[in-house]
């Protein structure tokens, strides 16, 4: 085994403090479609604890992929990509990270055993055959074609999640998670790939981090200098205090975010009290008290 493959076997034993998502393609960028995957990989770092640092989106460009991904890999845990492993010419993902990292595609055969018992023709190629050479079945293989490290067990660089699908999540350098950018395909991986992280979570149970929210109706200026006092007495704790405007309902949000649930149970009064506000469950449960809009 070679030391970068020594090194990438290693990334996928690391405990999981810090995640990071890189969102790929020209679609998301020139506002034709809307990016909802970030959004749900916040959500799902959150309910197990892993302290998402950065998400960032960029367009279907080879060098542009390669840096982002060499950099993430250094420095963070664990990475994931959404977009660009579809069967067209602009779906270039697994040809950069592969390049990134010095590694060939290689077709995959079980991916392939998969696709043919999982994936049905198309309306449109009624006549096609996985036994006849053809575009159509050169451009489903672009799919199956994924950059793997020879110095490693396939097994490990190639996860099978979900029986009902026959998409695997490619991984490389041992902490590069590679996911398709359809939401439903990507939401539906990352929830089978959770079994795999939570042994390796601070919290093996992977209770997640606990949030506080607390409605006021008090503008943000008025309650800026108690939230400072707040903060200075909670961060060392790990605690995070946060203060959110919500426009045109008349009540704001004041949030306690961390892993000490009861330390932030024991702040409520307290917050309740200097904020004039209420402990609820969802930002817009206390709005009927006061319908006024607040300025800040």
């Amino acid at each position: 085994m070679t030391s970068s493959s020594a090194a990438s076997e290693e990334r996928t034993r690391r405990m999981i403090h810090t995640a990071a998502a890189l969102i790929i393609g020209d679609e998301i960028l020139n506002g034709k479609t809307v990016d909802s995957n970030s959004a749900y990989f916040a959500k799902f770092c959150f309910s197990l604890g892993i302290n998402l640092k950065r998400i960032e989106v960029i367009a279907d460009d080879e060098s542009e992929i390669i840096e982002a991904v060499r950099r993430m890999s250094d420095n963070y845990d664990f990475v994931v990509t959404s977009g660009g492993i579809g069967p067209t010419h602009d779906d270039i993902t697994y040809e950069s990270i592969g390049k990134a990292f010095d590694l060939k595609l290689k077709l995959h055969e079980d991916a392939l055993r998969r696709m043919k018992k999982l994936s049905k023709p198309h309306p449109s190629q009624p006549n096609f055959s996985y036994d006849v050479p053809s575009p159509a079945l050169e451009a489903k293989l672009r799919m199956l074609r994924l950059p793997i490290d020879t110095g490693r067990e396939e097994e490990s660089q190639v996860l099978f999640v979900d029986e009902g699908l026959w998409v695997p999540i490619s991984v490389v350098n041992g902490n590069i998670h590679i996911l398709p950018g359809v939401p439903r395909l990507f939401t539906q991986l990352l929830d089978g790939l959770k079994p795999r992280l939570v042994p390796r979570l601070t919290d093996p149970e992977g209770k997640g981090i606990y949030r506080v929210m607390i409605s006021t109706p008090m503008a943000e200026s008025a309650v800026a200098a108690y939230l400072t006092e707040l903060a200075a007495k909670a961060e060392p704790k790990g605690i995070k205090v946060g203060s959110y405007p919500r426009w045109g309902k008349g009540r704001n949000t004041v949030t306690l975010v961390g892993r000490d649930k009861e330390y932030m149970d024991s702040l409520i009064p307290e917050v309740e009290k200097n904020v004039q506000g209420i402990k609820v469950d969802k930002e817009d449960e206390a709005d009927h008290l006061n319908p006024e809009d607040l300025e800040s």
